[in-house]
């Protein structure tokens, strides 16, 4: 069979490469020696028949109306791959307009889809910089967060507690919110590209569901060697020992 990676919304929410996690999937699914393949969702008609993974990346403020006008049309999907156990992965914008929703600074607010916990409210300034996660039974995430918005009522469920960086603001000492199999997160990279522990972890679900075996191939190695060399120095620079 072909494992099917759906990435929804691709031309409004690729704004920092996040889309992109989805051809990361892809291409380690096939160095395991799967079949694999990255559909681009812009509309319900695009859906394939079978979806084994999603990615939604992170968009522009000036998308979020029309991305979530869209988005509306998956709903259903969406919660029913939420509750079915299929990975979602949802970066910046992207997993906020999954949450109860989005208020902007000038006071008006977006609606959210409801799939995660949480909503994103406005924050005095900007954050962009090194962000550096731990992630139980996971370990170290790093990644670089740009947005000018707080994430509250993740509280209960968070991806992990902030090394580095600021994550969802506020205080919480914590970054992203974790429900199941749904992952929200403000690591850009793409996150996926730059941490294969989370990617081989979301292959191995996929696999595990479909009834497959996922052991990552001998060129995975190859490319994970660049991804640590990249991972160590972004460590460094934000002041993190992994050995902790």
């Amino acid at each position: 069979m072909t494992l099917t990676i759906a990435s929804l919304l691709p031309s409004l929410q690729n704004t920092n490469g996040d889309a992109e996690n989805a051809a990361v999937l892809a291409a380690r699914a096939r160095w395991a020696g799967l079949d694999a393949r990255v559909v681009a969702v812009e509309q319900a008609a695009d859906l394939p028949e079978r979806v084994d993974a999603v990615v939604l990346g992170s968009g522009s403020d000036a998308s979020l109306d029309v991305a979530r006008e869209r988005l509306l049309a998956l709903v259903d999907e969406l919660r029913r791959w939420g509750t079915e156990g299929v990975p979602i992965l949802a970066v910046g914008t992207g997993w906020e307009l999954l949450s109860w929703g989005i208020e902007r600074a000038d006071g008006s607010t977006v609606e959210g889809l409801g799939i995660v916990a949480g909503r994103g409210v406005p924050r005095e300034h900007r954050i962009a910089g090194d962000l550096v996660v731990q992630v139980p039974r996971i370990g170290l995430l790093v990644g670089f967060e740009n947005h000018a918005r707080d994430y509250v009522g993740a509280e209960a469920s968070p991806l992990g507690r902030v090394r580095a960086g600021t994550g969802n603001g506020r205080r919480s000492g914590q970054e992203g919110v974790r429900m199941g199999d749904v992952i929200g997160t403000h690591l850009h990279g793409p996150v996926l590209a730059k941490n294969p522990v989370l990617a081989d972890a979301i292959l191995r679900r996929m696999c595990e569901r479909a009834g497959l075996e996922y052991a990552p191939g001998a060129r995975t190695a190859e490319v994970d060697g660049y991804a640590e060399t990249a991972r160590q120095a972004q460590l460094r620079a934000a002041g993190v020992n992994a050995a902790v």
